[in-house]
């Protein structure tokens, strides 16, 4: 099957006093049409950026390099103003924060209701709000609350209105930046089954960044793990978030990458054995000066001498599955 997104040794400097630090560094990702990829890490490293790098909305301290093609596009081959026609109509973006991203002063209505007139100028006013008021219904909204201002929206409901304005212009591709950080776990809920009722319905792509591990899990279709900006591992759900806790010692299937592993050790499972969560020692090395090697080594429980000298490049740790370790494919 053709991918609908393929990013290719995606790199993203951002210029500071005195130099530059490279926040990405040389991310491959493919995505297939219908499909959910699930962005996870620690903060920092690099999650939101190389999201945000498909439609080009990063600072301008931000370069970018590499190729980024959405349906045979080459996105960072395009101007501003060709942008905007792949904005909103091919990708769109549901921003962290419900509550900073929504005009405090503007009715929701209206808000969804912009980028239909600012993208689809052949659909009349009339026209737009009529399908403003089917975006609400299909978030679970009742339509006449479109009249609202977002301080009379609880924090779940105004996330779903950012998802009803991800959804205006009918995109393929739909970036959701932590769309459940900040809610209770109830209503966390609510959204996740909207959002898998959403791209079932609409046949949406979709890229879900998280924090946490359970939400990819239970959302998308296959899980990037990402560290210090490199893309440490890449597969389907199925092969790194077993139904039970994978030994450090990897057992067959399970995460393949040591930080993959810490990251699960480091979650509770309540349907495996009851014991302390397992925290992962040390912190992300500085990117203006990483460190040689493999950049997870100074915090790695099974590196070797290699580690310490030698990047190692992706390889292939099951179907579909590869991780950036020199341990894989290592018999122990």
């Amino acid at each position: 099957m053709t991918a609908l997104l393929e990013i290719e040794d995606l790199r993203v400097r951002y210029a500071i006093e005195g130099g530059s630090v490279e926040a990405v560094a040389g991310v491959d990702l493919a995505l297939e049409a219908g499909q959910a990829l699930g962005l996870a890490g620690e903060s920092g490293c690099g999650k939101t950026t190389t999201a945000l790098s498909i439609p080009r909305l990063l600072p301008e301290s931000a370069t970018v390099t590499g190729r980024i093609e959405l349906g045979g596009t080459d996105l960072l081959a395009l101007s501003e103003h060709e942008l905007n026609d792949v904005r909103w109509r091919r990708v769109s973006v549901v921003f962290q924060g419900a509550m900073n991203a929504l005009n405090p002063v503007e009715r929701i209505g209206a808000q969804i209701l912009e980028p239909i007139r600012l993208h689809e100028h052949e659909t009349s006013t009339q026209e737009g709000r009529v399908r403003v008021a089917e975006l609400l219904e299909a978030v679970g909204i009742p339509a006449d609350r479109a009249r609202d201002y977002p301080h009379e929206l609880s924090g779940g409901m105004r996330q779903r209105v950012m998802i009803a304005m991800a959804l205006a212009c009918r995109p393929d591709l739909v970036i959701a930046d932590e769309p459940v950080t900040a809610l209770d776990v109830m209503t966390q809920a609510q959204i996740l089954t909207l959002l898998r009722d959403l791209r079932v319905r609409l046949g949406l792509s979709m890229i879900l960044i998280s924090h946490d591990l359970s939400v990819l899990a239970e959302t998308c279709d296959r899980v990037a793990i990402m560290y210090a900006g490199r893309l440490v591992e890449e597969g389907p759900v199925a092969a790194l978030f077993p139904p039970v806790p994978v030994p450090p010692a990897r057992a067959a299937g399970g995460p393949a990458h040591p930080y993959t592993q810490g990251l699960l050790q480091a979650f509770p499972n309540i349907r495996g054995e009851r014991r302390f969560v397992d925290g992962m020692p040390g912190y992300p090395p500085d990117l203006a000066s990483p460190p040689s090697g493999c950049r997870f080594h100074e915090r790695c429980p099974v590196r070797i001498e290699r580690c310490v000298t030698d990047d190692p490049a992706l390889r292939a740790a099951g179907p579909s599955h590869v991780a950036a370790c020199h341990l894989v494919g290592v018999e122990p």
